[in-house]
């Protein structure tokens, strides 16, 4: 089977199959088991997210920083009436009698391990975006859920925008005609942490937290919360923040993946501060229209900063804006007004988690609302228009057999090497 055709099954299985594992009968009246991965900031808040939605009980949390540990089972405790079990190393959390699902909210270069190691036992999961630190762990992580046939949801929340969602339609119905470039962005300026090394804290194991990713000497910089613009842990702006861009253009285009990028950028002002640029511009070639990223961390932006972050679909008939929450239409044409819709979401994320809960209690992968075939693609998507930064040269993207063609400095950045003592899975 060639790897196009190796999505496409999973792609098919996801939609079509129903989970195979054991649900009693009333499943709609008892309490998922769940366990959580990663309990720092943005682990409790997917994990709160799956409390409004209602109907789970944690029963475990994992993490390799004991204060992290500490503070999130007390704060479950303190939720449900009852405290999970603590963990450091993830297989101890997934091998527990009765666990369900996981939600999986470490940094990225251990998403591969994790989420495979769940799969294998046959375990449902929620997982943050990106969907892997690398390509090839992408494609492995897809290959590991269609074996399992278990329910799988990726983070890629903003696909519950209802702005994004009425643009979408807007666009379906011609208001804007042909969409022949879109352009994408966020700027913004970064807050950074301390830069100097040091020991980390006591209560976190550095070691383990680095995982297969390469082990940096320690500081703020690069640990909790300020991971996302450090190359061997993030991988920058763009697969951090602009991938949930990037996805929703995919979702609302109907479109598949690039066969070309090229990206440009530096590192213009925050030199020795981060090592992923502080300015980028990526092209994507589409099938159907250019897509252009762009971001700035330094500066004041675009003259009108209410264009800071969002998506420009230009089409012959209108311009369309559109971001979380707004969006904006100016036909084209001399004495045209631009009409303006405010259409918030509330709880874009606990929508995001109860998919997956309902999806889990009735057994139905097309209750979810971004399943792992279709995260590869996102995912991957940024990471080969960074491979192109890296690399400074124009990648191209072999869709049928999906992998890089032309360059084989390019092709290496697929697969990163593993840290000795963690070994790669395999696709």
């Amino acid at each position: 089977m060639d790897r196009r055709n190796f999505i496409k099954a999973g792609s098919l299985t996801a939609a079509a199959l129903i989970s195979p594992f054991y649900t009693p009968v009333k499943a709609q009246d008892r309490k998922l088991k769940i366990g959580l991965i990663g309990s720092g900031w943005y682990g409790m808040v997917i994990t709160n997210a799956a409390f409004k939605s209602g109907g789970i009980e944690v029963i475990g949390v994992c993490d390799v920083d004991t204060d992290h540990l500490n503070k999130a089972t007390d704060e479950i405790e303190t939720l449900q009436g009852s405290r999970p079990e603590g963990f450091k190393n993830y297989q101890e959390l997934i091998g527990m009698k009765g666990l369900e699902a996981v939600l999986i909210a470490t940094p990225p270069h251990w998403h591969a391990l994790q989420f495979i190691a769940a799969c294998e036992k046959g375990v449902h999961i929620y997982c943050e975006k990106p969907l892997a630190y690398d390509v090839n762990e992408g494609l492995s992580m897809v290959k590991a859920a269609e074996k399992a046939g278990n329910i799988v949801q990726i983070g890629f929340q903003r696909r519950q925008s209802k702005a994004f969602q009425k643009a979408g339609e807007l666009i379906r119905n011609g208001e804007a005609g042909n969409i022949h470039q879109i352009d994408a962005r966020i700027h913004y300026n970064p807050v950074l942490q301390d830069t100097t090394i040091q020991p980390p804290p006591d209560s976190l194991d550095w070691d383990a937290w680095c995982g297969p990713a390469p082990k940096l000497e320690y500081r703020p910089n690069i640990g909790h919360m300020a991971w996302r613009l450090e190359k061997e842990y993030g991988n920058g702006h763009l697969v951090d923040w602009g991938i949930h861009h990037i996805d929703i253009i995919r979702k609302i285009m109907d479109y598949d993946m690039p066969s070309g990028f090229r990206s440009t950028g530096g590192l213009m002002v925050l030199k020795d501060k981060i090592t992923t640029p502080d300015t980028l511009t990526a092209i994507m070639h589409f099938d159907q229209a250019q897509v252009t990223w762009e971001h700035r961390l330094w500066g004041s932006g675009s003259l009108n900063t209410r264009y800071n972050n969002g998506i420009f679909f230009y089409g012959d008939r209108a311009t369309l804006f559109a971001d979380d929450r707004n969006v904006l239409i100016m036909p084209s044409g001399r004495d045209q007004e631009m009409k303006s819709m405010d259409i918030p979401t509330e709880g874009m994320q606990e929508n995001h988690l109860s998919d997956f809960l309902n999806a889990v209690r009735k057994k139905d992968k097309n209750l979810i609302s971004c399943s792992v075939e279709d995260a590869f693609k996102s995912t991957a998507t940024v990471q080969l228009a960074m491979i192109s930064y890296y690399t400074g040269s124009e990648i191209k993207w072999d869709k049928q057999n999906l992998r890089i063609t032309g360059s084989k400095e390019a092709a290496k950045l697929m697969a990163r090497k593993y840290r000795e003592g963690y070994k790669r899975p395999e696709i």
